[in-house]
């Protein structure tokens, strides 16, 4: 069984490899082929871009219950087809309507996906093991958009609509390897997962259990103030910030996202090693002061005008040091939610998480750009200072929630040994046994 499931999660990572690799295509160019190659417009451009977000808004609440009911295979296969077909419109259409409904298909499309990964993962990892899985989905997923998005930089023409089309095109083909590839994977019949939750506590309602869990509603709290102060900013305020207040070249800040993800690449499996053995928590505590420094690092090289080197230098360091921070997460946070859900709820749990992540990643982007567009810099740099400052303290506020295994999957408990002559005369029910590496308090 673990041979098969091996075998099973190596097709699931190189499918979403894959599509990845087709996502880094297009991502860096949308902006620019639907408002300068169609001619539609900043608006229409800016539109699609929000369709992406709100059409996953719209979808990731029925998603988990259709994960949990239906499997996390059939659902992924779903929205990879789904995706396929949105990338593929964006490709053909010249129109400002089309466009925009090809936004919302794909960003359907992309948004099921997700958490229909996610919960396949799970249920082809055990707890110890979980980590590692994440962190590679992660690895590869960053890999996979940086090499996408430098091919894609050869091959597209801002002159030749035709060059746009074929980048979509390599987009939808990438989806669609990621459809085939899962569907012919072989799940086990149930998640790898115990289910502690008593079935008198899900009577009322797989959402009512989920909201009255304390712990996975501070953890979406924790993840809401993470993805809003890193994610949330990178295509919006701290680009902004970089260009008005930095006052680095456009050409730099393509060197700082390369930087961003050379840091992630270089230091994940390092970082793996590191962390994957000690609390999660305390490592996403650690994450917290991490990007403290970053952010001040970044409201530094807006100060120093006078020292464009040492300016450029800070700000490429703020995205490196993203990129660390990122490569500690990918092995933490998933796996945590994981761990935190009851068996049958996993694709629910999952899907409420990117439901948070999507909801940081709609309210971060207008909020950096209203700040810095109005010239309030500093209060901006000082709000995501504190943003990374409270990720700390909730992250060891969480830590302090969590049993011993849920926070490190690696813990093992034994009791003391007894002596032997009392273990022959005792019940063999009665011997103490080891923690499981599961357990939910």
């Amino acid at each position: 069984m673990t041979t098969a499931m091996g075998a099973a999660l190596r097709r699931i990572q190189l499918g979403n490899a894959l599509s990845a690799f087709g996502n880094g295509f297009t991502v860096p160019y949308l902006y620019v082929y639907v408002a300068k190659v169609r001619d539609l417009g900043a608006g229409t451009a800016g539109l699609v871009l929000m369709m992406l977000a709100v059409a996953a808004l719209l979808v990731l609440p029925f998603t988990g219950w259709a994960i949990d009911r239906r499997g996390p295979l059939p659902v992924a296969v779903v929205g990879a087809v789904t995706a396929a077909a949105g990338s593929l419109g964006l490709g053909l259409s010249t129109t400002g309507p089309l466009v925009v409904l090809s936004g919302v298909v794909l960003g359907a499309g992309i948004a099921v996906i997700q958490p229909a990964l996610a919960t396949m993962i799970v249920w082809c990892s055990t707890a110890v093991t979980r980590s590692r899985a994440f962190a590679t989905q992660f690895f590869l997923n960053n890999l996979g958009l940086g090499i996408g998005g430098l091919i894609g930089g050869l091959l597209v023409d801002e002159t030749a609509a035709g060059s746009f089309v074929r980048l979509f095109a390599i987009e939808a083909v990438m989806f669609l390897v990621l459809g085939a590839a899962i569907a012919t994977v072989r799940l086990p019949r149930a998640p790898r997962v115990e289910d502690a939750v008593p079935g008198e506590a899900r009577a009322k309602g797989a959402l009512g259990s989920l909201f009255t869990d304390r712990r996975m509603m501070w953890l979406c709290l924790l993840g809401f103030v993470l993805f809003f102060a890193c994610y949330g900013q990178f295509e919006s305020g701290l680009a902004a910030y970089a260009t008005e207040v930095t006052r680095i070249a456009p050409s730099t800040l393509g060197i700082a996202l390369a930087a961003n993800t050379a840091a992630i690449v270089v230091a994940q499996f390092v970082v793996l090693k590191l962390v994957e053995r000690r609390r999660r928590s305390r490592v996403m505590a650690v994450v917290g002061l991490i990007w403290t420094v970053a952010w001040l690092a970044a409201g530094l090289s807006g100060l120093v005008h006078g020292a464009h080197a040492i300016a450029t230098t800070l700000l490429i360091s703020t995205y490196a040091l993203f990129g660390i921070g990122e490569s500690m997460l990918s092995p933490t946070m998933a796996p945590l939610v994981a761990d935190l859900a009851p068996a049958s709820l996993v694709g629910l749990y999952n899907s409420v998480f990117a439901l948070v992540k999507q909801i940081a990643l709609a309210v971060g982007p207008p909020v950096g750009a209203f700040m810095v567009g109005f010239g309030l810099s500093a209060p901006y740099i000082g709000m995501l200072v504190l943003c990374a400052v409270g990720i700390s303290v909730l992250a060891l506020r969480l830590g302090r929630m969590l049993s011993p295994a849920q926070d490190n999957p690696h813990v093992r408990v034994f009791a003391p040994a007894a002596p032997e002559a009392a273990v022959a005369d005792a019940d063999v029910s009665a011997v103490p046994r080891r923690e499981s590496v599961t357990a939910v308090a």
